[in-house]
């Protein structure tokens, strides 16, 4: 019975895992200190919707939207977002 369990389980635990993306950028020599952060959420007719919220640290920043009909199209935009912000030299911000 325990077996059973944890296949079932199995997919939740992926899904949580794939949680919001915090990330920052901060270059003293340019006075920037900003963040950038991506979530995932369901909408209510079984699509998702990508969660953008960005600006500079200490402020709560500007917020963006987008929803999509498949959690999969959801979640390669969140990853090509993420990509991109990475490439431009954000970093995670629980690494310091």
């Amino acid at each position: 019975m325990d077996a059973a369990s944890a296949g079932s389980e199995t997919p939740a635990m992926d899904h949580e895992e794939t949680g919001p993306v915090h990330l920052r950028r901060i270059d003293p020599s340019r006075n920037m200190r900003r963040f950038y952060t991506l979530a995932i959420q369901p909408t209510l007719f079984g699509g998702a919707s990508v969660i953008r919220n960005w600006g500079r640290i200490g402020t709560s920043g500007r917020s963006m939207m987008e929803t999509f009909d498949r959690d999969a199209d959801a979640a390669s935009a969140s990853s090509r977002l993420e990509r991109t912000k990475r490439r431009k030299g954000y970093r995670d911000s629980r690494l310091g």
